[in-house]
C-alpha cells in the first residue's frame, strides 16, 4: 500500500480525508495536535503520532521516518494558540514562526509546505479525495433567498473576496446591505454569534475562497455546526462559493436548515 501522510487539524475535515484516503487503499500516517485533533481519526489511520504544540519539530522526522513522500494538510489548530506559552516552549516553532514576516494563515501555511518540500515531501491539494463535499452552484434547501437576501448575498461576496485577498478571512455577516461582521482569527463560529448579537437576527453569512486559493490548506468549511449556530443567532441565509468550499454533513445539515427555514445557496 501507498503511504500518505496526514497533518491533522480539528473538527471533521480530517477525518474525512483519513476516511476517504483508506477507501482509496492508501496506508495513512497522521501527525495528530493534541487539544484539538479528533480521537476518532484514528479509525481511518494506520498508524497515529499524537504531539503538543510544543513537539512541532518532531513533524518533518516523523514524516522522514515513515518514508513519506506526499501530505495532506485538514483542519486547523484554535487560533488562540499562536499567542500560548505552548509556542515559547518549543524553540523550533519559536524560531519558525519569528522567521516568516507576518501571521497571516497563508504565510504560516505556506512557510510549513516550505520545510516539507525541504525534506522531501510534497504537500497536497487537501481536496483531492473528497471532491463530492464541493456543492456546485445552486439552491442546496427548497426555502431559496428571497430579493433583499440576494442583494446582501452579491454584495457580501465581492468584499468577502477583497477581505479573503487580504488575507483576513473568508467570511462576512451582511444585513439589508450592511456589513456586521467580517472574520478574522476568531473563525467563523464565533463570527456568527457576534453577527447575530449585533444584527438581532435575519442576517446572511457569506463564506469564499480566496482569489488565488491554494488548495493545498486554509480552505474554507461549513458544516452542521455551522447551521445550527446559524439558526441560533436567527440568520436567514448561508452563501458559500460554489465548487470551493467542502460542505461536511450536508445532508444532515440542509434537512435541518429546511426545518428551521435557512436557505442555503452556492453561488
Amino acid at each position: 500500500m501507498e503511504k500518505i501522510g496526514l497533518i491533522a487539524g480539528n473538527r471533521k475535515f480530517p477525518i474525512l480525508v483519513a476516511s476517504a484516503a483508506k477507501k482509496k487503499d492508501y496506508s495513512v500516517v497522521t501527525v495528530a495536535i493534541k487539544g484539538d485533533t479528533s480521537p476518532a481519526v484514528r479509525k481511518f489511520s494506520d498508524k497515529v503520532y499524537w504531539l503538543r504544540l510544543s513537539e512541532f519539530g518532531r513533524m518533518f522526522e516523523i514524516f522522514r521516518q515513515e518514508g513519506i513522500k506526499s501530505v495532506m494538510m485538514a483542519g486547523q489548530v484554535s487560533p488562540g494558540r499562536l499567542f500560548s506559552r505552548e509556542v515559547e516552549d518549543d524553540p523550533v516553532l519559536r524560531d519558525f514562526l519569528r522567521a516568516i514576516k507576518d501571521k497571516k494563515a497563508e504565510t504560516i501555511f505556506g512557510a510549513v509546505a516550505g520545510r516539507l518540500q525541504e525534506s522531501g515531501i510534497e504537500l497536497l491539494d487537501s481536496t483531492l479525495l473528497i471532491q463530492e463535499y464541493l456543492p456546485k452552484k445552486g439552491s442546496l434547501t427548497e426555502n431559496e433567498p428571497d430579493f433583499s437576501a440576494w442583494e446582501d448575498i452579491y454584495f457580501g461576496f465581492e468584499l468577502a473576496k477583497e477581505i479573503a485577498f487580504l488575507d483576513i478571512g473568508q467570511t462576512v455577516a451582511v444585513k439589508s446591505k450592511a456589513i456586521v461582521a467580517v472574520e478574522a482569527l476568531e473563525g467563523t463560529d464565533n463570527l456568527i454569534r457576534r453577527a447575530g448579537s449585533l444584527s438581532r437576527g435575519g442576517f446572511t453569512l457569506v463564506k469564499v475562497s480566496k482569489p488565488m486559493q491554494d488548495k493545498r490548506f486554509d480552505i474554507p468549511v461549513v458544516g452542521l455546526n455551522t447551521v445550527k449556530n446559524l439558526i441560533r443567532s436567527r440568520a436567514r441565509c448561508l452563501a458559500i462559493e460554489a465548487g470551493k468550499t467542502l460542505f461536511i454533513d450536508r445532508e444532515e445539515s440542509v434537512a435541518l436548515a429546511r426545518r428551521k427555514g435557512l436557505a442555503i445557496v452556492a453561488v
